[in-house]
């Protein structure tokens, strides 16, 4: 076991880069076309004189963080913007050494009081810190010359009772029972608004790629799935049944989660679903391939209504109420099963969160506890790449991928930038339609190469190719 290392954060860059969507998706209450991507670059230095700059990214998903609908894109993309220049400036305001967790721990509780000032939920103010932490990581890594895997295992970054939340548990034991694997199923995103058959496509791409279910299936065999529900029962069960007509051609089993995306009020809506899910002959494959239904009640209400009477029928986790460190804790009297995973919400959060599952399951001598990995609409490159080794690490199976559908890879990005990051993962990337992309086979995503130095990337964007992060120009508030 090797001590954490004490570090300064020396420099913070904030960059941000247009990311326009091939295809529209809708979730929740938006339909997103186009959004930015949010860069840091962090310098640190080791007690010992050695410096380091590592870099994380992260998309300015709008109504996702914060879903009041008195705010537009803009202001959300602004508020993002806000925690991110926030978090900087307390990063940097502190000088003392710590190790990397030691950095998180001592801003965490300050940077969500006074994001709260600001009218932003502890939601968003989670992003600033989030995106900080995976760049003083990835720097610390290539300063140690380990991979994220290595460094979190030998707890290099030094997990513990720092913050109370993190208190109770025996970091060095759990952390060393994570074992990364090769590979992972990846779990295809159904939107709101995404054709289901070629029959759909009124006004398709053409671009090469695959736009419908149909086609996502024949291109690369996936035999998991997110699907999306929009709190409206008559259009989900026509919906879905719709869905089943193309799952059920797969040969053998697949899985299904059911994201409610806090579409219902109560449970009474959810069970309503179900109930009608179950009862119908054409969902009955579908209805036995539930594996969870994420986040079914509006963040308002989840942690307040007792949701055991539906978790007895199928697991319910959180994971827009995952706000505060005790969230999964309050969930857990409510009767929930598990939590989401991202990494827009935190790496120390997921490991937090991981720990609880291990104890609680041990102490109910169940495994009724679990993590589930989602996506962000994470892209190509460090995002997608950061977000995959944490899940990875997590003992996670398959996890949530869409960014690489609804966006047309590292296109827009420069050719070299994309080379770089082909030639470093080339089990994670190919090269097809005229750009770098994410690489799924027979429904699987191979990370073999994640464990290269670094959090999980061997290549790095092009940092002079960016511009910086947009300078404020309004103030919205959460309500």
């Amino acid at each position: 076991m090797t001590d954490a290392p004490s570090l300064r954060v020396r420099e913070v860059a904030l960059h941000e880069r247009p990311v326009r969507l091939r295809l529209p998706f809708r979730f929740g209450v938006v339909t997103l076309t186009e959004c930015p991507q949010a860069f840091a670059h962090v310098r640190i230095e080791l007690a010992d004189g050695r410096s380091a700059w590592g870099g994380a990214a992260e998309l300015m998903a709008p109504k996702w963080f914060d879903k009041n609908l008195a705010l537009s894109n803009d202001d959300n993309f602004e508020q993002l913007r806000g925690v991110l220049r926030l978090a900087r400036d307390a990063y940097l305001a502190d000088a003392t050494p710590a190790s990397a967790f030691g950095h998180f721990a001592r801003h965490h509780d300050a940077h969500q009081a006074a994001s709260a000032t600001r009218g932003w939920n502890p939601l968003l103010a989670s992003y600033g810190p989030a995106l900080l932490d995976r760049a003083i990581l990835d720097a610390l890594c290539r300063a140690l010359g380990v991979s994220f895997y290595d460094a979190v295992r030998r707890n290099a970054v030094g997990i513990g009772s720092l913050h109370r939340q993190f208190a109770p548990f025996d970091w060095p034991a759990f952390l060393q029972t994570l074992k990364p694997a090769d590979g992972i199923a990846a779990r295809h995103t159904v939107g709101l608004v995404d054709a289901i058959t070629d029959s759909d496509l009124t006004a398709p791409v053409n671009d090469g790629l695959p736009e419908s279910l149909e086609q996502v299936i024949a291109r690369h065999r996936h035999r998991h799935f997110k699907l999306k529900v929009a709190g409206r029962i008559d259009e989900d069960v026509a919906r879905l049944t719709r869905i089943a007509s193309v799952l059920d051609r797969i040969e053998g089993d697949y899985l299904v989660s059911l994201d409610g995306n806090e579409q219902y009020h109560d449970t009474a809506g959810v069970a309503e679903l179900l109930a009608r899910l179950q009862a119908a002959p054409p969902l009955q494959r579908l209805w036995r391939a539930i594996a969870f239904i994420e986040q079914p009640i509006t963040r308002k209400a989840a942690l307040e209504v007792d949701v055991r009477a539906i978790a007895a029928i199928k697991p319910v986790i959180v994971d827009e109420s995952d706000g505060e460190l005790d969230a999964f804790e309050r969930a857990r009297e409510r009767g929930y099963n598990g939590i989401s995973s991202k990494t827009c919400k935190g790496v120390y959060r997921s490991l937090l969160n991981a720990a609880r599952c291990a104890a609680w399951n041990v102490e109910g001598r169940t495994p009724r506890y679990f993590m589930s990995g989602e996506d962000l609409t994470t892209q190509a490159g460090l995002s997608v790449q950061q977000d995959l080794a944490l899940v990875n690490l997590l003992g996670i199976t398959h996890v949530e991928r869409n960014g690489h559908h609804y966006v047309n890879g590292m296109a827009a990005l420069p050719a070299a930038e994309q080379q770089a990051f082909l030639d470093a993962h080339p089990d994670l990337y190919e090269r097809s339609h005229g750009a770098v992309r994410l690489r799924i086979h027979h429904g699987r995503i191979a990370l073999a190469s994640l464990a290269a130095s670094g959090y999980a990337s061997a290549a790095l964007p092009d940092w002079g190719a960016m511009p910086p992060l947009r300078e404020p120009t309004t103030h919205p508030t959460q309500e």
